[in-house]
């Protein structure tokens, strides 16, 4: 589901560059596994990794199961149909071929084919829109829960700003930086933290 994951980066960036003071960045210049050295100082402007924090908090890989787990079993349902249809179109052409059946009877067929057909293209592109419903609703509430942390972390760090970066050959916004202004695992620590409370609370 690469191309998925793509598409939920660029999403839940775009909630954060339009609806967000208080975002984030990351950089490039310093490793996924390593820690920031210092903490940054109060009014200062930091960054955190969005793919990072994509690919390592544990309520968006949480989410991303399940709407996966859906997006394929409509997908399976969607292909049944199809090759359903798809055999019985082609079983109608070879009696036709064979000449197996009388005119009417062909023409009653064919017409029983052509409302399956379009039947089926109705459902297909309802489905469709219900697999894009399913993943903004999910790129939704994992940009909400990250936002809403973030709100509440740089409450107490009151930093000047935090920016959110994205790459990996060459990042941006922030293509260089100190690695101390990095806050990455801070935030994923908190941000896990804040999940596995969330989800003993609701138990």
């Amino acid at each position: 589901m690469k191309k998925f994951a793509f598409i939920l980066s660029i999403a839940v960036l775009s909630v954060f560059a339009t609806g967000c003071a208080n975002t984030g960045d990351s950089q490039d210049t310093q490793t996924a596994s390593q820690p920031a050295q210092a903490e940054a100082q109060k009014g200062a402007i930091v960054y955190f990794n969005l793919d990072r924090v994509l690919q390592e908090y544990d309520m968006a890989n949480e989410l991303r199961s399940v709407v996966e787990t859906k997006v394929n079993s409509i997908n399976e349902e969607v292909n049944r149909r199809g090759t359903k249809l798809e055999k019985d179109i082609n079983d109608f052409r070879d009696k036709i071929n064979k000449g197996l059946l009388t005119q009417s009877v062909a023409e009653q067929q064919s017409q029983k084919l052509a409302e399956q057909q379009s039947s089926f293209e109705t459902y297909a592109s309802q489905k469709q829109q219900e697999v894009l419903e399913e993943q903004q609703v999910m790129m939704n509430q994992i940009a909400d829960a990250i936002n809403t942390y973030i709100g509440e972390f740089n409450a107490d760090k009151k930093y000047a700003m935090i920016i959110a970066t994205q790459g990996d050959i060459l990042a941006t916004p922030v293509v260089n930086a100190d690695p101390d202004l990095d806050i990455t695992d801070a935030l994923l620590e908190g941000l896990n933290a804040a999940y596995v409370k969330q989800k003993s609370s609701e138990k």
